[in-house]
């Protein structure tokens, strides 16, 4: 189906109900909360009733996001059931964690996604698979409503772009995404100060977690797949949180020569959360859905339910077969 008659199947979706509960994956990113941010504004604009949801709290340095704090959370969730539900940027349904206990038993789901192992599972799909984000996505069906952008929904929507494609530097910064970008900035985003606090700032904890991680930085014996591993005791003893994770996959990838990073975060004793991060040459998607998860071509994510050592064994091993089929 065309992106124009995904538009606007979605379109009507909202322009026919009323009520609705926004809900984004667990452990939420830049994308994911600055789409459920953008879904609100629009229904807001549109004088709708709504809710938002996710199971964790907002990241801190996402609080400045336009309604953030009205994002309702597992501790504190909504007292009623939803009957029609929007969910963004999630892979997979599961992705939307305990959200579904708060899911009517008719409900029906809106589906607005760009990860490539989405399996469709809404009533109704939006799904752009070379999309460089939600957020971009977002911007098409706000368009599809005629309505004007304002620096509130403008820095949701540059916050998702951003954060998706790494500081506009990575292989999914299209000209459709520079050009949206650039509306952006003139409907109010402020895109040097957002470079600054998501880009450039960072937490004490984050840089002593920066510098125990890489302390334990592993190479394949032909340098062509890194990784490091952090454990629960790590966040605790560095003062560290979940968000302050975010981009330490990227050193082992950055290094010359690498073609796939990973970072392993031992969640308990059997669990272990995977990042995958790809040059290209693997699909690191693939690899990821061989362990239950999914995402893109360069960047995925899984969970094994097996100790540290274990998962680093079968994750990595993976990946060599992946290098071999690949040449």
């Amino acid at each position: 189906m065309s992106l124009e008659r995904q538009l606007e199947e979605a379109a009507n979706f909202i322009r026919g109900r009323d009520e609705f509960l926004i809900v984004s994956h667990v452990q939420p990113d830049g994308d994911a909360i600055s789409s459920t941010a953008a879904v609100g504004w629009l229904l807001g604009k549109l004088g709708k009733q709504y809710a938002m949801y996710n199971d964790g709290p907002v990241p801190s340095r996402l609080s400045y996001l336009w309604n953030s704090e009205e994002i309702a959370t597992a501790a504190r969730p909504p007292q009623k059931k939803y009957r029609n539900i929007i969910l963004v940027d999630c892979a997979d349904f599961a992705r939307s964690g305990a959200a579904k206990e708060l899911f009517a038993d008719e409900a029906e789901l809106l589906n607005i996604d760009h990860h490539p192992t989405n399996d469709a599972f809404g009533l109704v799909n939006l799904l752009q698979f070379d999309a460089a984000a939600t957020a971009e996505i977002l911007f098409d069906l706000i368009q599809a409503f005629n309505l004007p952008l304002d620096a509130d929904v403008a820095t949701a929507l540059y916050t998702g772009l951003m954060t998706d494609t790494g500081g506009f530097r990575y292989a999914n910064t299209s000209s459709h995404v520079m050009n949206i970008a650039s509306r952006l900035l003139d409907a109010g985003a402020d895109g040097p100060a957002l470079a600054e606090k998501l880009l450039e700032r960072m937490t004490m904890g984050q840089m002593r977690m920066i510098q125990r991680a890489l302390a334990r930085l592993s190479f394949s014996e032909d340098g062509r797949i890194g990784w490091l591993w952090v454990s629960k005791d790590d966040l605790s003893e560095t003062g560290a949180s979940n968000e302050d994770l975010e981009g330490l996959v990227n050193y082992p990838r950055n290094v010359e020569g690498v073609e796939v990073g990973l970072l392993f975060k031992q969640t308990e004793p059997s669990s272990v959360k995977i990042s995958l991060r790809s040059a290209g040459l693997v699909n690191v998607a693939a690899v990821a859905q061989q362990f239950g998860g999914g995402g893109h071509v360069r960047a995925a994510g899984c969970r094994v339910a097996v100790p540290l050592d274990e998962a680093v064994e079968q994750v990595v091993g993976a990946i060599r077969t992946a290098l071999e089929d690949a040449g």
